[in-house]
C-alpha cells in the first residue's frame, strides 16, 4: 500500500475541554449557547497521527469528516490547519445517536474508499467511546481501541493499546479502523498562517438527508444532572486511625466486587 493510502480521520465539535460545563433548566441537554467550542481532544490525536503517517511518506492523503451543524466546519478548519488535506462536513442540526454517527461514517467510508480510518476513542462530551467500534462492524473491518502507538508496514498495522492491565500489542490487516488514546502523540498547534492556508483548502458539504440512514432516536434521556459536590477531606491524626480507614476502603471495593 504505502503511496497511495488514504486516511479519514473523523473529529467531533465538542465544548472546550477548559469550559465549565452547564446543564439546560430541563436537564436533557447541556447548555451550548455562547459557550467557546473546539475539536475534541482525543480526535486531534487521531488527526496528529494521520498527518504524522502521510509526512512519513506512508499515506498520499489525509480526509477529516466531521458530522454536525454548519458551525461544525470550524473544527474542520482546525484539521485542514494542522495538515487535513480536504474536509467533508456532514451537515445535521439534530443531536444525533452513536449508532446514527457510525451509519453516516459508514457511507462516507464507501464514498471515499480509505484505507485507515482514525478516531479518538470518545468524545468528552457523551464519553460514550462506541462509534469507533460501531462503523468497524458496520464495515466488517478489523479495530484497535485505546490505541497509543502505530506502526504500518505495507497492509499490516502493529498497535500498541493502553488497557487496565498495561499495554497489549496487536497486530492487524488493512483495511481498519483505529481509536486514538492520549499517549499516542503530541498534537501541533495552530497558528495563524496555518489557518489563513487552510481557507483555502477544500470543504465539501453534505446534508444528512443525502443518504439513506434513518435518523431517529432509539434511546431516551431521561435525566442530564451535574456530579454530586466533592465531600471535603477527613484529617487523619494517627496510624491506628489511617489502618482503620484503609480497612473501610477495602470493604467498600470488595462490596463492588
Amino acid at each position: 500500500m504505502g503511496q497511495n493510502m488514504k486516511i479519514l480521520v473523523a473529529v467531533k465539535r465538542v465544548v472546550d475541554h477548559n469550559v465549565k460545563i452547564r446543564i439546560k433548566s430541563d436537564s436533557q441537554s447541556v447548555d451550548k449557547d455562547n459557550v467557546r467550542m473546539s475539536m475534541n481532544p482525543f480526535c486531534k490525536h487521531a488527526l496528529e497521527e494521520a498527518v504524522q503517517i502521510k509526512e512519513s511518506g506512508k499515506a498520499d492523503e489525509v480526509v477529516a469528516v466531521c458530522v454536525g451543524s454548519k458551525k461544525a466546519s470550524d473544527v474542520l478548519l482546525t484539521a485542514l490547519a494542522m495538515g487535513a488535506d480536504r474536509a467533508i462536513l456532514v451537515q445535521s442540526d439534530a443531536e444525533l445517536e452513536t449508532l446514527v454517527i457510525a451509519k453516516l461514517l459508514q457511507k462516507i467510508v464507501e464514498q471515499e474508499k480509505p484505507d485507515l480510518v482514525l478516531m479518538g476513542k470518545q468524545s468528552v462530551d457523551i464519553d460514550a467511546s462506541q462509534t469507533p467500534q460501531m462503523l468497524a462492524g458496520l464495515l466488517d473491518w478489523g479495530q484497535a481501541t485505546f490505541v497509543c502507538k502505530i506502526g504500518i508496514d505495507g497492509k499490516k498495522l502493529t498497535v500498541t493499546r493502553e488497557v487496565d492491565y498495561g499495554l497489549q500489542e496487536l497486530s492487524l490487516n488493512l483495511p481498519a479502523v483505529i481509536s486514538a488514546d492520549l499517549g499516542l502523540n503530541k498534537p501541533r498547534n495552530v497558528a495563524l498562517p496555518m489557518v489563513m492556508r487552510a481557507k483555502k483548502k477544500p470543504l465539501n458539504i453534505f446534508q444528512v438527508a443525502d443518504f439513506e440512514v434513518d435518523i431517529s432516536s432509539r434511546l431516551k434521556i431521561e435525566k442530564i444532572s451535574e456530579p454530586p459536590t466533592r465531600s471535603g477531606g477527613k484529617n487523619i491524626t494517627s496510624i491506628d486511625e489511617l489502618v482503620d480507614e484503609i480497612k473501610i476502603i477495602s470493604d467498600k471495593l470488595e462490596m463492588v466486587k
